[in-house]
């Protein structure tokens, strides 16, 4: 029986590199997977997923306004779907269509919270409807797991309001533990109070 599965980590957890090591070993057992990606997710170029140590791959790019069932290719064995946190809430209902009606695996890596600790739609739906649910894990430079997808804006400092959004890598985001994060908000605005 198929699942819908839903791996989730904080920025820098290697997501997108389990993703892509994932399809790997499908297309190696002769598989044939569908990679897909949300429209928002154009870091890498619309159609490219790329992780940080430098695995890519092409991937059929999904609108958020587009149905995913009408564009499901015939034959798939797996969908592999990576930044699913920007996928609609209507989006994840249907790959659970897919996977109790087709019987075809989805497994979807992304993010759980934004970088106010919100979590974003498409994560949302998942906690709700996966069957699996797994934490890829990553440390903060502190040593401690790694929970908040810390956002600092051009001069180095935390942000802590602005749109849910913002596309960006290592340049933008970083992977810290709450304990991190929190402290470097208090240093903020005793910053600013000065």
């Amino acid at each position: 029986m198929a699942k819908l599965y839903f791996k989730f980590g904080a920025m820098g957890s290697s997501k997108t590199a389990n993703a892509l090591m994932t399809k790997f070993n499908y297309e190696e057992k002769g598989k044939k997977v569908w990679l897909i990606k949300p429209a928002l997710d154009n870091r890498d170029g619309q159609d490219i997923l790329r992780s940080r140590i430098g695995l890519q791959a092409k991937a059929d790019v999904i609108g958020s306004k587009e149905k995913i069932s009408e564009r499901l290719p015939e034959n798939v064995d797996v969908i592999i779907c990576d930044e699913c946190q920007f996928l609609t809430e209507s989006q994840v209902d249907e790959l659970r269509i897919i996977v109790s009606e087709k019987n075809i695996p989805v497994l979807c890596f992304g993010l759980r919270a934004d970088f106010m600790t919100k979590l974003f739609p498409g994560s949302k739906r998942l906690f709700e409807l996966a069957d699996s649910i797994t934490e890829i894990k990553s440390i903060c430079k502190c040593g401690s797991k790694a929970i908040v997808n810390a956002r600092f804006d051009n001069m180095g400092h935390v942000c802590t309001d602005g749109q849910q959004v913002v596309i960006g890598g290592n340049d933008v985001y970083e992977g810290m533990c709450y304990s991190c994060w929190h402290k470097m908000i208090v240093e903020n605005k005793t910053r600013d109070e000065m």
